[in-house]
């Protein structure tokens, strides 16, 4: 009789099953399609986005320089300092630096190494920075001496170098070994690498990174799909300084399918000039009044939030079989991750 019970309580049970999973399906019926998904998840997805999250990292970089300054009467052109001349003018010296935030994202550890993807621009800055008088004459000039780029809860002080970086496409792999294995464990983003191109308007997708230095996960869709030959793509997840480097995550058929899709690297801008009084001119002026002083042009920047411009996982593999031979010979195995 109990042998009995038993059966009927595991064919009850099977047919709960498989009645759930063909109500899922009727429901859902674009979760078994082997696409990405354009629902709205359909089951809580907090434990793999937290999971994820552990792998994401708030980066910072620093450029330091020595910067030269002149006079304008000794009329320096870029030449002349080219060719030597910013000791023998320069009526200053300083050393100065040039900061910038972003995000990357833990993607190869291995206890003795430990690799990371962001944006180019983060961890890249210009050898030399000029700025100029009104007449053209160099005003300053700096020239890069070295670099720091560092995340902080990593083992060992955090410092990475560049292991594989495309300007043009804004991406990079960084990346540091150790000299002892790390007590501490390295959490690594352990979902696959998907295909931007399969991505299709309207497709859901999760971006985390740390905007304004906070770590956050937000939600958007993809417009644009497939925009450049490359699969890069648009969403209008909102982006702020600091989201530089942050993943783009696409569900395919379901919680917890997640693939990394994309890298956000941009929100677009317009510049315009603008008259503004004389910057030391600090008197109050009833409006609408005459202003007869002299005017001074301003460049300002208006970010049009909630167009975030993503690099494809395309151009992510293109930039690695690029540098394949030079992070091999480093020691760093990422074939797996890639393939």
């Amino acid at each position: 009789m109990k042998t009995l019970l038993r059966m009927m309580v595991i064919i009850a049970f099977g047919l709960l099953l498989s009645c759930s999973s063909r109500i899922r399906q009727a429901a859902y019926p674009t979760l078994f399609d082997n696409e990405y998904d354009s629902e709205f998840p359909y089951r809580s997805s907090s434990d793999q986005l937290e999971e994820i999250s552990a792998s994401v990292k708030i980066m910072f970089s620093t450029a330091f320089y020595n910067s030269y300054y002149f006079d304008e009467k000794f009329a320096v052109t870029p030449t002349a300092v080219r060719a030597g001349a910013a000791e023998k003018y320069a009526y200053r010296y300083l050393n100065t630096q040039a900061s910038v935030s972003g995000t990357a994202t833990v993607i190869y550890y291995d206890t003795k190494r430990v690799a990371l993807l962001t944006c180019a621009h983060v961890v890249e800055f210009s050898d030399t920075v000029y700025s100029y008088y009104p007449s053209g004459h160099v005003q300053s000039v700096s020239f890069l001496q070295r670099q720091s780029n560092f995340i902080r809860d990593l083992p060992e002080g955090g410092e990475l170098e560049v292991l594989a970086i495309d300007s043009k496409n804004d991406i990079a792999i960084i990346g540091r070994s150790f000299d002892h294995m790390p007590q501490e464990p390295v959490h690594v983003f352990g979902y696959p690498i998907g295909k931007s191109k399969k991505l299709r308007w309207g497709s859901f997708v999760y971006v985390i990174g740390y905007p304004m230095g906070f770590k956050m996960v937000t939600k958007g869709t993809v417009s644009s799909p497939n925009r450049d030959r490359n699969g890069s793509f648009l969403t209008d997840a909102p982006m702020n300084e600091g989201l530089s480097g942050g993943i783009v995550l696409a569900i395919k058929d379901g919680v917890p399918n997640f693939e990394l899709v994309g890298v956000a690297k941009s929100i677009s801008a317009t510049q315009e000039y603008y008259l503004m009084p004389d910057p030391g001119f600090t008197q109050e002026i009833p409006a609408p009044s005459l202003y007869k002083g002299e005017l001074y042009a301003r460049l300002k920047t208006e970010y049009r939030y909630g167009i975030t411009h993503v690099v494809s996982t395309e151009i992510l593999r293109s930039m690695y079989e690029k540098y394949k031979k030079s992070i091999d010979a480093k020691g760093y195995s990422m074939d797996a991750l890639f393939k």
